[in-house]
């Protein structure tokens, strides 16, 4: 009854989200050398800022991605007491979370990933655990509770299959 199941990185999948990141990252390169005036000579300082600021937050997020593949940790741990999970920053920052505080359980798609959301109602217990930014972003004022979201886009499993495990291991 005390199993512990672990989900680790996927390559495959973690290659194909670098692969789309530097394909990306590629054209926000062109948009910036176009901005700067490098093909036509006309200086465009809108452009410029805008796909440089951005190019810079892609390179930053792929250069963090690269340092993690090294990382053998498990990205979600389900017990029957509890889960954490790495796969989101707000995820990261809660850690580990009780079944007992979870509320609710659903399947949320966001951009262009399905997340499995996970409500908490007893914030007070997990009050402090995160930096003001990430509290906020998980914090709903008007039901005053938590929403934490766990990704599989980097694990081995897809969401509809994490979002059942989450179910099992709530209800009991």
């Amino acid at each position: 009854m005390n199993e512990e199941i672990k989900f680790f990185r996927n390559a495959k999948k973690t290659r194909n989200l670098l692969f789309y990141a530097s394909a990306i990252s590629t054209l926000l390169v062109i948009m910036l050398l176009y901005g700067i005036g490098t093909f036509d000579g006309v200086f465009k300082i809108k452009l410029s800022i805008v796909s440089g600021a951005i190019l810079l937050i892609m390179l930053v997020l792929i250069f963090k991605m690269l340092a993690s593949i090294k990382d053998k940790s498990p990205l979600i741990q389900i017990d029957s007491n509890g889960f954490s999970g790495r796969t989101t920053p707000v995820a990261k920052a809660f850690g580990r979370i009780e079944w007992q505080d979870v509320t609710d359980v659903q399947l949320n798609k966001v951009g262009g990933d399905t997340l499995v959301a996970v409500t908490i109602d007893n914030i007070a217990k997990y009050d402090g655990r995160a930096s003001k930014f990430l509290w906020k972003m998980a914090y709903d004022e008007q039901n005053s509770k938590l929403n934490i979201m766990y990704s599989a886009s980097e694990i081995e499993i897809n969401a509809d299959e994490l979002y059942k495990l989450f179910l099992e291991h709530w209800k009991k």
